[in-house]
Order: structure tokens, then sequence, then C-alpha cells
């Protein structure tokens, strides 16, 4: 029979994988079954270094690569992983130290110190891929080492949230003699120190992880191998599934096949549902004429129907989203729907006429065609329909994979263009910072002082996150004002299994990144 069971972690998206009803736990398999656990996705890497990726490369990141500190299972705030302890050494939350374990190793026995993490971290900023991981760095002035194990990083500003972006893959630390300081690394080979090394990968197609035996962190495997298939739509993942081609789903699945899977009579397969704090949304990029008005961005964001896309296109799989921060977080508000409230055609005309806009407005809308699964066309539809039959818009659509569409948006190619995005910590921080300031994950400028200069720094010298509400509603007030950054839903997470797969109750962190080690194939029932 096809199980379906939720169970959820208030305030930080989780899922769990469940034999029985409620929050059951599996069975510990340990790492003696035979063969790799075979997991599929539709979320294929950008790009192998961490210096260029921001984006959901870090999926594969979290799991061959290694950060000072990550998030064990159960954890909703940073751990310990490549260090052996972390903390603030002053009251003003400004220098930051780290101390790792002893006689570290990357995964090829070259030694990895202090100056490997220094390195690693300068890296990212001198190199400073455009949309890339030194939007994250802001905050931080340099890195010192002192010895071999001791890294200390200085700060020039009060930030409280520096030990989250630490935790993040992007934080990766790489192998100084394999990795070129100023550019890139481009032979799609990989030498970290996480709980696996890449034995192979094919761009597209798949990833085989093994056992890294030089691992030194928290990460209990559950497994030596785990073979990542990469999938252009989520129906030939769950085919693949069916027919017992993967063992795990992850990241991905559609709408109908979530349908299909949880009204079918499915034998040995099961179903989780999750509270997730992924979130889609609409960029406007103000290089474009039109796009860089402000009441044809308002204009847009008082017809789109968020309802509608999350019933009839996504079935009710998706919540209808009115903040970039999402619910479940401290700080989330329903700021778009205060300001517009129910979709409306002679309202929207309005705001175009008081702007002395009477003509059609011309638009193209980009979105990807294999990211963020089989229903982002659909959703793109929806919204050329809502808006066309508006009567004030003329919509074009365009599309490219997410390899090429990446590199479209960080050019600033693309007039109005379609995002997602997986938190890279469980922070409302992490919902407004990365998308404002002339430097960003967007590669769109939006340059808001009140929010860089005074709003997130003043809510970064709080260390109880739950004090931070003021600044948040302020500034997500601010983004509805601009209207250059459009929420449309907030996700689920759902993760499809075989019924012999144990461990996943523990395999997703507070990012909903799964942690691949959790996973094993029961030895007993």
């Amino acid at each position: 029979m096809f199980n379906r069971n939720r169970c959820l972690r208030p305030a930080v998206a989780t899922a769990a994988l469940s034999l029985v009803a409620g929050c059951g736990v599996f069975s510990n398999g340990g790492s003696d079954g035979k063969g790799p656990i075979f997991v599929g996705t539709t979320s294929a890497p950008s790009t192998l270094d961490p210096a260029a990726s921001w984006d959901g490369s870090w999926e594969l990141f979290r799991n061959i690569y290694q950060t000072l500190l990550a998030y064990p299972n159960g954890a909703t705030t940073p751990q310990p992983d490549a260090a052996e302890s972390c903390k603030f050494t002053d009251n003003s939350y400004q220098t930051y130290r780290c101390e790792l374990h002893p006689d570290m190793k990357f995964a090829n026995g070259d030694a990895l110190d202090a100056s490997a993490v220094k390195y690693s971290i300068d890296r990212i900023r001198t190199i400073n891929v455009a949309g890339g991981p030194a939007g994250l760095l802001g905050s931080l002035d340099q890195v010192q080492v002192a010895g071999d194990r001791v890294v200390v990083f200085k700060l020039n500003k009060p930030d409280t949230t520096f030990p989250f972006v630490l935790a993040t893959p992007a934080m990766s630390i790489v192998d100084p003699d394999d990795y070129p300081e100023r550019s890139l690394r481009k032979d799609k080979k990989v030498v970290g120190s996480g709980p696996y090394s890449l034995k192979t990968y094919e761009e597209g197609k798949k990833a085989e992880l093994v056992r890294n035996d030089h691992y030194k962190g928290f990460a209990d495997r559950k497994n030596d191998a785990v073979t990542i298939r990469y999938f252009q739509d989520s129906a030939a993942m769950v085919k693949a599934l069916r027919d017992k081609q993967i063992d795990v789903t992850y990241r991905g699945l559609g709408a109908d096949d979530i349908i299909s899977l949880q009204r079918r009579d499915t034998k040995d397969l099961q179903l989780v549902e999750g509270a997730g704090t992924d979130i889609s949304y609409l960029v406007f990029n103000p290089k474009d004429p039109w796009s860089a008005k402000p009441a044809v961005r308002k204009a847009v964001a008082q017809v789109v129907d968020r309802a509608a896309i999350a019933h009839h296109v996504y079935e009710d799989t998706v919540d209808p989203l009115y903040s970039m921060v999402p619910k479940g977080l401290t700080g989330h508000t329903t700021g778009f729907f205060d300001e517009f409230g129910d979709p409306s055609v002679a309202k929207a005309r309005k705001i175009l006429t008081d702007a002395g806009i009477t003509e059609k407005v011309p638009l193209t809308f980009w979105y990807t065609t294999d990211r963020y699964g089989s229903e982002t066309a659909k959703e793109f539809k929806e919204l050329k329909r809502q808006l066309d039959d508006s009567g004030l818009f003329t919509i074009t659509l365009r599309s490219r994979p997410w390899k090429t569409y990446v590199v479209g948006y960080q050019k600033g190619e693309y007039p109005v263009f379609g995002r997602g995005w997986f938190p890279d910590f469980p922070d409302a921080d992490n919902f407004i910072a990365p998308f404002v300031g002339e430097q960003n994950a967007l590669g769109t400028p939006y340059p808001e002082p009140q929010i860089t200069k005074e709003l997130l720094p003043l809510s970064r010298r709080e260390a109880d996150r739950a004090n931070v509400v003021t600044q948040f509603e302020r500034a997500q007030q601010i983004l509805v004002d601009d209207a250059r950054l459009l929420p449309l839903w907030q996700g689920k997470v759902y993760v499809g299994a075989s019924d012999d797969i144990s461990g996943g109750e523990r395999a997703l962190d507070p990012s909903t990144i799964m942690m691949m080690w959790e996973l094993s194939r029961k030895t007993s029932w």
C-alpha cells in the first residue's frame, strides 16, 4: 500500500519518511545493504565549484564538501562540523573564532588546516561571481589564521547571522592545491572533505558518491555509496521510482505526480508531506523600460491570482504567498494581500492610468524548464492567461534550461523572470538580504539603503531572533511598496521512497537539503 504520512516541525522546513502513521521512526539499517542508494531529483547542479554557487548546487555540495558549521539531525542552529568549536569572542558580535578538529584531511589526503579555510573564503570574494555567494559575505572584513587549527573572522559590523552564513554549502572548504585562487575550477572534478567523495559525475545525468575515509565531522554515515540521478521532469523521475530504478525522490515532484501517488494503490512506496519554506516569486528587472515603472509592477501585483495558481496549477500542493518571508518564520507578514487585496482588473487599470499608461504593456516573462518541476511551464502559462485576459498586458513567454538560464539572469537579460528560493538558513534575514543591495543572488542590483544600511544591521545585533519582528515587518513593507519582487507561493516538502529505505526521517536539514548519509536499506523488519 502507498503510505502517506505527515510529520511537521514548527518554524523549520522538514520532511520525514515513515512506515507508520504520524511521526514514526525507522529502524537503523546500517551500512551493510547491498549497492548504493539511488536518489532521483530534478535539481541538477549548475556548477561544481562552491565559489560560483548560490543555488541548488548546494544540494550536492552538502554531501561532498564540508563547512565549519552545519546542521546535525534535529538542529535548527548551526553546530560544529569541520570545526571542533566556534563562537563569538566579543560582545559586539564582530569577532568569530573557530578551531578545527586536529589532523583534518581532504579526500585526496592533503592537509586541511586553517589556511585552507581562509583560502576558501577569500577565494569566494576574490572571484566574485555575479549573483554568486560573495553576496553572503557582506559583513566580513577579513579572515585571519592563528596556527594550523584556528581561524578568526573579523566582521565590519555586528552580525549574529554570520554562523548561519558559515553553515551554508557556499562556504565549503576547498583544497588550495586544486582550486585556482582567481578563477573557477573547470574540469568537473571535486576535492572536498565531506562525508562522500565524488567518484564520477555526468552533467545533467548522475553523480556517484562514495564514502570518504578521511572525513572527520558529525555525519554518521548509514551507507557506503549514493548515486544521484538527475531528471528533466518529475514524470520520468516518478516512473523510475515505480520501476525501482531509484529508491528515493528528492526535489521536483510535480503536482500531478504527488496527487497520483496519494491516490493510487501502489505497493512498496511511501509519500511524505512536510512543511516547507521554499518560495516561488517573480523578479522585475529595472533595466527593462517597462519593468522599471513602479505602476507596471504594481498593476501586475494587482492582477495576479495566487490562489488560482495554487489550485489549478499545483492542485493545492503549494500555498499562496503574500510576503517574501514565508509562513512559519518569525517576522512573516501578508503585506501584498494587505496592500492589494483580491485580484482586481479595475484597480490595476487605475494604477496604470494614474501613471499615464493607457496602452497595453508588453512584458517578456522568462522561466527555467528543468529546475523547479514540471509545473513551472504551466504556472507561467497561467500567469500569461491572467495578465493577457485583463486586457492590460501582452505577455510573451520565453524559457531556457537552468544551466543557461542562470547565465541570462546574472547578466540582466530578462525583463521579468521567475525564481525559486530554498533558504540558506531558517531565518527571515535569508528571505530579504539575498535579494537587496548592489550585489545579490539575482544578478539584478536592488539598492535599498533603508533595508541594507538600517533594518538589516539593526536586526543582526540581536542574538535572540524572536526580537527582530519590527525590523523585518518594515523591510517587507518596503518590498511591497517597491513591488520589484512578487511572491507567488510557498511550497511543501514531498518525498517519495521505496519501503526498504530507512533513515529518511533524519535526512533533511533546515534548508531542506538532503543529508544522503542518513539513508540506508533495511536489514531487518
